[in-house]
């Protein structure tokens, strides 16, 4: 049984930081922008024991690329130690819109 580690609020913070930063590395092939300037991340949850789950949504419900774009986040959740388990879960609600997009992916997009 694994060892639950008491982290601080703080630390948490920053835990979740790193976290985003590694989604960041998570492209989508087809628009060749990362899932977080896509918006397409809703929630990170960290729990204490380590245990992750990203909660995210895509740009289409039927998305082909759905398997890939998990892959890669569970690779690259690989590079924060304090993730000890991780799962990724879609949610449709709300739903993705262009809103969603940061202010890069809309000027890589050329959409204003």
């Amino acid at each position: 049984m694994s060892e639950v580690i008491n982290y601080t609020e703080e630390e948490i913070a920053n835990i979740k930081e790193r976290i985003f930063e590694a989604l960041e590395e998570v492209i989508d092939p087809e628009l060749g922008i990362d899932i977080i300037n896509l918006g397409l991340i809703y929630e990170i949850h960290f729990e204490q024991d380590g245990k992750t789950q990203i909660d995210m949504t895509l740009t289409t419900m039927g998305c082909p690329l759905a398997d890939l774009i998990t892959d890669q986040i569970y690779d690259v959740l690989k590079s924060v130690p304090e993730v000890t388990d991780a799962k990724v879960r879609l949610v449709w609600t709300p739903a993705w819109s262009v809103e969603r997009l940061s202010r890069y992916a809309r000027i890589a997009l050329g959409i204003r």
